[in-house]
């Protein structure tokens, strides 16, 4: 916290903006969805594309190869490795030509079948869609999302229990990709293809009627935003230094849980603030007024002067362990399997 008013500032906050990327949401691909095609099983298609993407250094690729990693599935070498930016990888996986990547990756490499036709899902919603062939024909599926930060709901509901009235939600991403993450942390308002210049109109517009607003983001979009709002928190650990040094108050981690609990901070050290003064101007009232009658001696009273000094020290330091639940949380640990919004049976089981 750079500005020792802005502890003070937070308690009066009662919007909350925040970017979607990387806020929000991880910023990284993970697996939701295993669609097989045919007799091909579920284990089988994650195995064959992650051997065949094992040396490609694409997002998509780190994907299948932590989500292999977690349901145990074991990968072999793949042989002929050859990458096409932006398109797809072939490989020869246990003597089989194998093709991964874009559609139409693998219709330009041989694949006839009409297999589009398998997909439910809406790349406009924010899927990101590959196709794995072997041999010639298409086996099956991965749909893959930035997947929202796990702790991200329960903030945002933290936050409104606290008193917050509105919280919204501002993403260069298409409007279907933001009502979709938004719908997923229960955020009541999501505001899609925002420019940086859109995100700070958004922010005035919002302060304009009254509100006092926070802004929170973590990349070189959000500065601009970061500044605009009455206090502007970035993204400590995977923020931009531009971000950070626009921002009034940093995040050492990417725990949003730290943002309802800087709310209740702020309102407690302003509570003790006021109980000290209060304190400090009666106790100084009754200590004059027992003076006056002759109540007090001069050792008296410095042992009095000495007694409420340290009953404010003591009052204040009950702050000192607020917080404590927060140090050992770790918001990119998610349990093995679980792929965020993928349904029952999609998601490749552990072996026995």
């Amino acid at each position: 916290i750079k500005n020792v008013a802005d502890i003070e500032a937070a308690a009066k906050i009662n919007a909350f903006v925040f970017d979607k990327t990387g806020t929000l949401t991880t910023g990284e691909l993970a697996v939701s969805r295993l669609a097989p095609i045919g007799d091909t099983k579920p284990a089988e298609l994650l195995r064959i594309a992650a051997d065949a993407e094992k040396y490609s250094n694409h997002p998509t690729a780190k994907a299948l190869a932590q989500i292999a990693s977690e349901a145990g599935v074991p990968l072999v070498e793949p042989k002929d490795f050859a990458e096409t930016a932006g398109r797809g990888v072939k490989a020869d996986v246990g003597g089989a030509k194998v093709f991964v990547g874009r559609a139409q990756w693998l219709k330009d490499n041989g694949v006839k079948d009409d297999f589009e036709k398998s997909v439910d899902l809406n790349e406009t919603e924010g899927w990101s869609l590959i196709f794995v062939a072997r041999d010639g024909k298409c086996i099956g599926w991965v749909g893959l999302q930035d997947q929202t930060r796990a702790e991200a709901k329960e903030s945002l509901a933290e936050l409104k229990e606290a008193g917050v009235r509105r919280i919204a939600m501002v993403s260069g991403d298409r409007q279907p990709v933001a009502t979709r993450v938004a719908a997923e942390i229960g955020c009541e308002e999501a505001k899609g293809e925002c420019l940086p210049q859109n995100k700070v109109e958004f922010v005035r517009g919002i302060k304009s009627k009254g509100y006092k607003v926070a802004v929170i983001g973590d990349g070189v979009n959000d500065a601009p935003a970061l500044a605009a709002g009455d206090i502007g928190i970035a993204m400590g650990a995977a923020g931009s230094e531009v971000a950070i040094h626009s921002a009034t108050i940093a995040l050492m981690n990417n725990d949003l849980r730290r943002l309802p609990f800087l709310v209740k901070l702020s309102r407690s050290t302003r509570a003790v603030i006021n109980q000290n003064f209060l304190f400090g101007v009666f106790f100084i009232i009754g200590g004059l007024s027992a003076a006056a009658f002759g109540w007090l001696t001069p050792i008296t009273a410095s042992i009095l002067h000495v007694t409420g000094t340290f009953i404010v020290i003591f009052n204040s330091a009950r702050l000192v362990r607020k917080g404590e639940e927060l140090e050992h949380f770790h918001p990119e640990t998610t349990a093995p399997g679980d792929a965020g919004g993928a349904q029952p049976g999609q998601l490749v089981p552990k072996p026995a």
